[in-house]
């Protein structure tokens, strides 16, 4: 595999399963060191110690990226821990609020926005002065395919993933001068444990989930990951302000 990432550190939140997991050995395999921040304690240790086993460099900070504090310490350990930060991915997301509009309470409103929306910000509010120290570098964030489309029942995680994507490109226009990419990705359904525990949880549920997508399935995370080591990577150079769909279809229709 190429070395696109030697010499280069790369921070990724939501990182102790499915699409932030396979970024962190994707870029790792490719010569980052990794810097995973998640609630998981005991998963982050685990993805750290394998990335470790393989011939890696990967710390884990736990971290709730709703929170400020936590977010500038894992910002600050990839600094302590390799000297600089020249990548992120802002990956941490869920839905914490399902069915009609009207039957939502403002706890559930608040808890998504949180969460997909202003993590996102506390995310770029660190990793940006600390890339631009660096000398540049790029920011992805996770905006799913429900930042670009809307879906009924789950409106405030709808809401939350429209506010990624005009915040990305917000970012991207205050931070092109200073050598700062900033994207998204609008990912599909995605064979995640989150995805098997939620809407993918049967065989049913799975088939009617796949069939949203023109491909007819769901994506592998590994398959995400391809895509979001491009955008991470100098190979990207030329690309800003961008939110690009790997969705197998789903926003085409």
């Amino acid at each position: 595999m190429t070395s696109r990432f030697e010499s280069k550190v790369v921070l990724i939140t939501g990182a102790t399963s499915g699409v932030g997991a396979a970024v962190a050995h994707r870029v790792a395999a490719e010569g980052a060191a990794v810097v995973l921040g998640a609630r998981g304690k005991e998963a982050g240790d685990r993805i750290a110690e394998q990335i470790r086993a393989a011939g890696g460099r990967a710390v884990f900070v736990p971290t709730d990226v709703t929170v400020g504090a936590d977010v500038a310490r894992l910002t600050r350990a990839a600094v302590d821990e390799f000297g600089r930060l020249d990548a992120a991915f802002n990956n941490a997301g869920a839905v914490n609020a399902f069915g009609p509009v009207q039957d939502i309470d403002e706890a559930g409103w608040r808890a998504d926005l949180e969460l997909n929306l202003t993590g996102v910000y506390l995310g770029l509010r660190h990793q940006v002065p600390a890339i631009i120290a660096s000398g540049g570098g790029a920011i992805l964030n996770n905006a799913s395919n429900l930042g670009v489309v809307g879906m009924g029942s789950v409106a405030p995680y709808v809401a939350a993933k429209h506010g990624v994507v005009g915040l990305t490109r917000a970012v991207a226009l205050e931070t092109a001068g200073q050598g700062v990419r900033v994207n998204a990705i609008a990912s599909g359904a995605v064979d995640t444990p989150a995805f098997r525990n939620s809407m993918g949880a049967t065989p049913e549920g799975e088939a009617n989930v796949a069939a949203l997508h023109p491909l007819g399935r769901i994506a592998r995370p590994e398959e995400i990951a391809s895509l979001c080591a491009y955008l991470l990577s100098d190979e990207a150079s030329f690309v800003t302000g961008a939110t690009v769909s790997i969705d197998g279809g789903f926003t085409a229709r």
